[in-house]
């Protein structure tokens, strides 16, 4: 009888042994006690470090493990010296993510030297939402439409030559036809927005409309702006018939074109994982953003903090749109190089 009943025993420890290693979750196991490292490619205060601070706040409570998230600022080239570190030197063990401003991903499509990284071969994890640019012009400005900017030469303010603000500004001159007149030597948009209000400059051809209702709510709820164009993958509901770029453009070149120039619009505010991340890692980290882009509690304190998040892109659509820009054909490559670096 001892005997039979040790028998029991034993298969009852058995299955015991075997049902907690069947629910054994190896992801989880890396995670427990650890620390992600979420490095924001922009300085403490801006747009997308305030973005990547309320992520790591919720992202934790999603992650397998439940391990802690910090974010750690490494501004420097529009995004290159952040995105170069997490390519070749940071943890690639799923520790390490980034979060980069959008036109960084692209900089080596343009052309731009100091880019030594490949795009395609990075894991990219998903994104809280896709941008739409608007090319807005002051109330004071006697220009009032698209129409007006295509008769009329119209100023707009622009860091450098080479800038995204540039790059935007050449693109719709050479796709609709508009007269804009880049004046450089702003440091950013905020000072571009100061010009503006000053009369310095009447517009600013890359304003992304859901920045300005975080940074400039007034300018919208008080009409001090005119929004002459739209650009991105989708319209924005909230410019009503404001024209879109993308039903402006009739020839096929010219539409390939600026679908890869608008690629950065499209994945809005990209995070990322280094190259060599184990594929379990990249699957439970683009799983736990976007969890966190669709938890309650961080829409709410996103509209509460008016951070302009739209609909959120999956890490699987990234890294799609990327790889599709980077087939783009040879001569519109170099177009694209054209209007980037004149």
């Amino acid at each position: 009888m001892t005997s039979r009943y040790a028998s029991f025993a034993a298969v009852a420890c058995i299955a015991v042994v075997a049902s907690t290693a069947s629910r054994a979750d190896p992801v989880a196991d890396f995670y427990k006690g650890k620390t992600i490292t979420l490095v924001v490619s922009t300085s403490a205060g801006g747009g997308f470090d305030v973005v990547g601070r309320l992520v790591a706040r919720y992202m934790s409570r999603h992650m397998p493990g439940s391990p802690n998230v910090v974010v750690r600022n490494m501004a420097g080239a529009g995004g290159i010296m952040a995105t170069k570190y997490l390519y070749s030197v940071a943890p690639q063990d799923g520790t390490s993510l980034g979060a980069l401003v959008n036109t960084t991903p692209f900089e080596p499509l343009f052309g731009t030297k100091e880019a030594t990284f490949d795009p395609t071969k990075i894991h990219w994890l998903g994104s809280p939402g896709a941008e739409v640019g608007t090319l807005a012009v002051w109330g004071a400005s006697p220009v009032k439409t698209l129409e007006h900017a295509r008769r009329h030469e119209t100023t707009v303010g622009a860091a450098g030559i080479n800038s995204t603000p540039s790059f935007y500004a050449r693109m719709m001159n050479t796709v609709t036809g508009t007269k804009l007149k880049i004046v450089t030597g702003y440091p950013g948009q905020s000072e571009i927005f100061i010009a503006m209000e000053r009369g310095e400059v009447e517009g600013h051809p890359s304003v992304f409309y859901g920045g300005l209702k975080s940074t400039r709510p007034t300018w919208i709820s008080e009409k001090k702006v005119n929004f002459l164009l739209q650009y991105g993958a989708e319209r924005e509901k909230e410019l009503g018939d404001t024209p879109f770029l993308g039903d402006l453009i009739a020839k096929p070149e010219d539409r390939a074109m600026v679908a890869a120039a608008l690629a950065p619009l499209a994945i809005g505010r990209p995070y990322l994982t280094p190259p060599e991340t184990p594929p379990e890692r990249i699957a439970a980290l683009r799983k736990a953003l976007a969890d966190t882009f669709a938890d309650p509690e961080f829409r709410a304190d996103a509209d509460r903090m008016q951070l302009g998040l739209t609909t959120p892109v999956s890490g699987e659509s990234m890294q799609q749109r990327i790889a599709e820009a980077y087939n783009t054909p040879p001569e519109l490559v170099t177009r694209l190089r054209a209007l980037a670096q004149p």
